[in-house]
């Protein structure tokens, strides 16, 4: 969202948006102390995570596990909402425009100069030395040329480009979808259902066949394979149900669907204790390896519950926020204003402070604590900073 496309009654998606930014910051500040976590010195990129330390803690499993379960689809679906409007108001050619200057522009700066700052200590680590030259040159070939977090920018470009497009073909079936799916605010079960099956047949079967974990691109576009179909239903379901006045229909706060959010809460919760307990005790697994369940059988039923487990985190999230968010927070509109910068350069303060960490034999928690509030701090101020020159400002 930018000035354009802010109102009064949005400042709930903005705190949404940018509190989704700061689990990210978290999420990534807890990668180097998962008890996963592993170090490949021949590529780094191939490992986990830039930095592995070894003081490591399984709550940081778990929690990573949460965030990964939801919080990209639930960006993409955010990033979505706005767009019809926008596409109508500026026209095809200015918002395309538009969007070159907030999303692809600042995508080729983050995704080439800052990566190279945050990913000089990994290759410290794998290779000793500070060869800036070799550092350049390993970067863009055994490397592959790293992206790190600005996948998303790129990505939600070029699916802003996609439906902006194919807008003035679309349109007409985009605001009859969007007046069905408006009509389900007073049925909550009905909407979780209509998108649990999206996100189950645009993730489940691809999954299947390429990885849940797969990853491709070609230099810095790089993008989860695995997930790439979902993301854009995610965004197209932003689109659609933002093409009504959703905050005085189905997210009103009226409405059975917000009004339902400690049910949400709830659910989620529980949906992802089944897939931690899960992971802990390899319960279909062991099924599995007693011949008690075919392995198709137990890996369909796994991400069954996971995709169920993404929608009712996406619905908490969202039912939360649009229920509680009633006024402005002084704390909260700022982290909202340098939310998208924030996202732009962490990644630098977050690789950099789990290095200078690494000789230190602290507990696990209190690093991946100190690597949080470091990189957030540090972030926040540095785009305050930056958003004081107006080109910045105007655009990010």
């Amino acid at each position: 969202m930018d000035a354009n496309t802010r109102s009064d009654q949005s400042l709930w998606i903005d705190y949404l948006r940018s509190s989704i930014t700061v689990l990210v910051v978290a999420h990534h500040s807890s990668l180097a102390y998962t008890t996963f976590a592993q170090f490949d010195k021949n590529a780094y990129i191939n490992s986990t995570n830039p930095i592995v330390d070894p003081k490591r803690w399984v709550g940081l499993d778990i929690f990573e596990n949460f965030n990964d379960v939801f919080f990209m689809f639930l960006m993409f679906f955010i990033g979505g909402l706005f767009i019809a409007g926008s596409v109508q108001k500026k026209g095809v050619f200015r918002f395309v425009k538009d969007r070159t200057y907030r999303l692809f522009l600042p995508f080729l700066l983050g995704g080439t100069s800052l990566m190279l700052l945050a990913y000089f200590p990994s290759y410290y680590v794998a290779y000793g030395n500070t060869d800036v030259i070799f550092y350049l040159e390993d970067f863009f070939t055994t490397e592959r040329w790293p992206v790190g977090p600005p996948w998303f920018i790129w990505v939600l470009f070029a699916f802003n480009i996609l439906v902006a497009l194919s807008f003035p073909v679309i349109s007409k079936l985009i605001k009859t979808l969007s007046k069905k799916i408006s009509s389900l605010k007073d049925r909550p079960a009905l909407f979780f259902l209509l998108v649990y099956f999206m996100t189950w047949v645009l993730y489940v079967p691809i999954a299947y066949h390429v990885g849940a974990g797969t990853w491709t691109g070609l230099g810095p576009f790089d993008f989860q394979l695995s997930r790439i179909i979902a993301y854009l239903g995610y965004f197209v379901l932003g689109v659609i149900i933002g093409a009504a006045d959703f905050n005085n229909q189905l997210f009103s706060p009226e409405s059975r669907l917000i009004k339902k959010w400690k049910v949400w809460i709830v659910l989620s919760l529980l949906l992802y204790a089944v897939i931690t307990l899960n992971h802990e005790y390899n319960v279909l697994g062991e099924l599995v390896q007693r011949n008690k369940m075919q392995e198709m059988t137990a890996w369909l039923i796994y991400y069954s519950v996971y995709t169920a487990s993404c929608t009712a985190s996406c619905m908490a999230f969202i039912s939360l926020f649009r229920s509680q968010i009633t006024k402005p927070h002084m704390l909260l509109s700022s982290l909202s204003e340098n939310a998208y910068l924030i996202y732009l350069i962490h990644y630098v303060f977050i690789v950099w402070t789990q290095f200078l960490l690494l000789p230190f034999g602290i507990p696990a928690f209190l690093k991946f604590l100190m690597v949080f509030v470091i990189s957030l701090v540090l972030s926040w101020m540095l785009s305050k900073c930056l958003r004081r020159i107006p080109f910045i400002k105007k655009y990010v």
